[in-house]
């Protein structure tokens, strides 16, 4: 029986400048792959909020925070005993209004601004390129 995927939040941070719609993308801590913010649902916050604060902590940034999902996908999280579990991540769009110079997990990883082209050519997952161009789409 298949395993039950696990709900996880992320955020999708995004900007225009210059008319031109870029996205926000990070470094996964372990491997370093380019991926969005993401991470475990918070008890006492909303989904968009937990979302948030994730996009704060991995990729230093702040803004307005869309409240319902603009897509999911799915991935395997390598845990730290080295298993895989599977998620599912509900992704939320920040339109950024802050990069902070200065962030929790600064040290950890590197942040790069992408067109929406080459942020889904970066990352890995096939849903993720999906929802990355569409929403470039319609912004």
């Amino acid at each position: 029986m298949a395993q039950r995927r696990a709900k996880q939040i992320g955020a999708l941070p995004w900007r225009k400048k210059k008319g031109a719609v870029e996205i926000l993308l990070v470094t996964s801590r372990e491997t370093k792959r380019w991926v969005i913010p993401k991470g475990w649902p918070m008890d006492t916050l909303m989904d968009y909020n937990a979302a948030r604060q994730e996009a704060f902590e991995e990729a230093g940034v702040t803004g307005h925070m869309s409240r319902k999902p603009i897509g999911t996908f799915d991935y395997d999280k390598r845990l730290k005993d080295g298993t895989l579990r599977p998620c599912r991540v509900h992704v939320y769009a920040l339109e950024v209004d802050a990069k902070l110079s200065d962030w929790p997990e600064k040290r950890q990883r590197k942040r790069q601004w992408f067109s929406p082209d080459d942020a889904a050519w970066h990352v890995d997952e096939e849903e993720l390129k999906v929802i990355i161009r569409q929403f470039s789409l319609h912004i």
